[in-house]
């Protein structure tokens, strides 16, 4: 089994003690073997610290414009209502999913819907945005 390569070996020879010992009700993930160290939880915390204090350096050179997603989906707007036949024939529906993904990706790096204060995804400023950019498209539609 490839898969207790993967365990600890403190929570492996648990696992192995519950076994001889016949304990069939343990389920995964339900113990305290697997809450982490308080090493862990330090080294993950200062690693993720890192990850956010990077995060941030990588739209400082960017025009306020082309990293607020509100303001992008403003400029297609603008593009669908002056020129609707090359936005068509542009594809845009197709297209605004993969250039809005990375931003979105930035704004969802420090969302954690485990905590208790999270913030609904419906309630998130850019699913706002999307959602009223949709809500116009199909208003300008029918």
């Amino acid at each position: 089994d490839n898969s207790s390569e993967f365990i600890p070996k403190c929570r492996m020879c648990r696992r192995q003690a519950r076994e001889c010992a016949g304990e069939g009700d343990h389920h995964e993930g339900m113990s305290s073997d697997d809450e982490l160290a308080p090493t862990e939880i330090t080294e993950f915390q200062k690693s993720k610290d890192n990850v956010l204090e990077d995060s941030r350096k990588i739209f400082e050179d960017v025009h306020a414009d082309f990293c607020d997603i509100r303001k992008i989906l403003l400029k297609f707007q603008e593009w669908k209502e002056k020129f609707p036949e090359s936005y068509c024939d542009a594809y845009i529906s197709f297209c605004l999913p993969k250039l809005l993904n990375p931003l979105i990706r930035f704004q969802l790096i420090n969302w954690n819907p485990l905590e208790q204060s999270f913030t609904d995804l419906e309630e998130m400023p850019w699913f706002r945005a999307i959602e009223e950019f949709s809500d116009a498209k199909n208003l300008s539609e029918s």
